[in-house]
């Protein structure tokens, strides 16, 4: 008899054009997939987070079995389950005797580093193959990135356009003459602005009894668990692209930085979770995005800018990650070492920005790119919290947040801690860039007109004491130095009052309680 080949798929590699299976047979191969407690709480994802990716792995694993596949399910409350993936190999190997383990390598460092173990573990040959989905090698990135100080995104980004011919021309210029339209990416809200919603789609069987799983065995998790909504299968995820570019592409572009009270969606796509867990092809989705803007269905800028999103920025922080680690993870370039503030997760702050914007990552396990970079990442930047502690709090909250994609934005854009590599300058704002950007300040209980007293925004006065500790680190930076000349002008009294106002509400902030994103060792 014919040993077959063992081919594990991970939760985000839901996908048939994975390259451990190219080539491949249903005779030939198991499909090992595996819902593991390791995965599920190296640090405590939100409740919808792991309904989403155990629900998606189930509906995946009925249809690989449908076509013929031999599939082979570890389920979390299977009562032999080991609780990680190499535990979880190494029972599939006594039960199947594989000729070959072939297996599509992690996103994720330290779980690629417990894949390069298997080959001396395991009684037989171990082939980490790599991971075609994406349109970048590591080593088309390693090729980008030697020899420059600052890794910019646009070089890159440029490149991946040549590479795939999106939004090309046949004379090698990009469409319209320019290659990045965000200038045309950046209007304000209006008023009443709102959008037509993402759809959602009603949990079937098999996702209420995942939902019943996690409310059961992570209950004290993060996030409400119901109502859930996301896709789970690639037909769903398909239903909910062809929305996006229905009804709300045309104007993604001009309002994707806005942000609106009670619109939590706005004009987004909403498809991150199904891109980063493998439901839909992202070259694919691009072509379709350029589809609409050649046949005259939605305008170049906002075209652009959601290419941009996916062949430029995802393609470039999975790169950047890659390159960068393991050292990324423990960047801390500005020192910055305060707790996590209790209100992360809670929402009980008066900032009204930041209440609203935890709302939504607690009700949905989502907020929207601005959200993430200018409310709640600017607010940990200019406190001065510790980067780790972000990181952590980012992975676990977001559906769509694994560390290749999460880290660098965390590390590099939203808090500079890489020092720079990633970023050219720290994403630092006071309340002006929220209220131009927003509604949320008209009704907040802080005056965001104040600078400084018991009434000011709380970002005005954070902005300048992090600039003013930092400026050692930051004056010689040609994009944001010239900012010190204004803070020379205030004068000395005007300074203090700053500062004084600054380090009075940092004193005010009650750290989180031990146990929110990890579980004790």
């Amino acid at each position: 008899m014919t040993r077959p080949i063992l081919v594990p798929v991970l939760g985000d590699q839901l996908s048939r054009n994975l390259s451990s299976l190219e080539g491949l047979t249903p005779k030939e191969a198991v499909i090992l997939m595996m819902e593991v407690w390791d995965e599920a709480t190296y640090v405590k994802h939100h409740k919808q987070k792991i309904v989403l990716i155990f629900s998606a792995m189930r509906h995946f694993a009925a249809e690989l079995a449908a076509e013929g596949w031999q599939v082979d399910y570890v389920t979390l409350d299977d009562v032999h389950n080991t609780g990680s993936f190499t535990g979880e190999v190494a029972r599939a190997v006594e039960r199947h005797a594989p000729s070959e383990i072939r297996v599509t390598e992690s996103g994720e460092w330290r779980v690629h580093h417990a894949m390069l173990e298997w080959e001396g573990r395991f009684p037989c040959p171990v082939s980490i193959l790599p991971d075609t989905r994406f349109i970048a090698t590591h080593e088309d990135f390693r090729r980008f990135a030697e020899g420059r100080k600052h890794l910019t995104m646009e070089y890159f980004y440029r490149a991946m356009r040549r590479k795939t011919g999106l939004l090309m021309r046949p004379d090698g210029k990009p469409e319209g003459g320019i290659w990045n339209l965000d200038a045309e990416n950046r209007k304000p809200p209006k008023a009443g602005l709102s959008a037509p919603p993402a759809p959602k789609f009603a949990p079937d069987a098999i996702t209420q009894d995942v939902i019943a799983l996690v409310g059961e065995r992570f209950a004290s998790h993060f996030g409400d668990l119901e109502p859930f909504g996301w896709p789970v299968t690639r037909a769903q995820a398909l239903a909910a692209a062809e929305a996006f570019f229905a009804r709300r592409l045309e104007l993604f572009g001009p309002y994707q930085d806005a942000m609106v009270h009670g619109e939590d969606d706005l004009y987004h796509s909403m498809l991150s979770t199904s891109l980063n867990c493998g439901l839909l092809d992202p070259l694919a989705l691009c072509r379709a995005a350029e589809a609409a803007y050649r046949e005259g269905r939605a305008p170049l800028n906002s075209v652009e800018g959601f290419i941009r999103q996916i062949i430029g920025w995802r393609e470039y922080v999975r790169g950047f990650y890659w390159y960068t680690m393991p050292a990324l993870a423990e960047a801390n370039a500005l020192a910055a070492t305060r707790p996590l503030p209790e209100f992360f997760w809670t929402g009980a702050t008066d900032m009204r920005c930041i209440a609203d914007c935890i709302r939504t990552t607690r009700e949905d396990a989502h907020a929207h790119h601005i959200q993430r970079l200018m409310v709640l990442g600017n607010f940990g930047l200019i406190a001065g919290i510790d980067p780790q502690q972000v990181a952590d709090w980012y992975l676990a909250v977001y559906a769509d947040a694994y560390e290749w994609v999460e880290l660098p934005n965390v590390a590099g854009m939203v808090l500079y801690a890489d020092g720079g590599r990633l970023a050219t300058k720290p994403y630092a704002a006071s309340g002006n860039y929220i209220n131009t950007m927003s509604n949320y300040c008209g009704q907040c209980r802080y005056k965001v007109a104040e600078k400084t007293g018991p009434d000011a925004c709380p970002f005005n006065p954070l902005y300048w004491h992090f600039m003013a500790r930092n400026r050692r680190r930051l004056e010689s930076n040609h994009r944001i130095g010239r900012i010190y000349a204004t803070w020379d002008k205030m004068g000395e009294a005007r300074q203090r009052e700053y500062l004084e106002a600054a380090e009075a509400f940092l004193e005010s902030l009650v750290p989180a309680s031990p146990g929110w994103a990890r579980y004790a060792d």
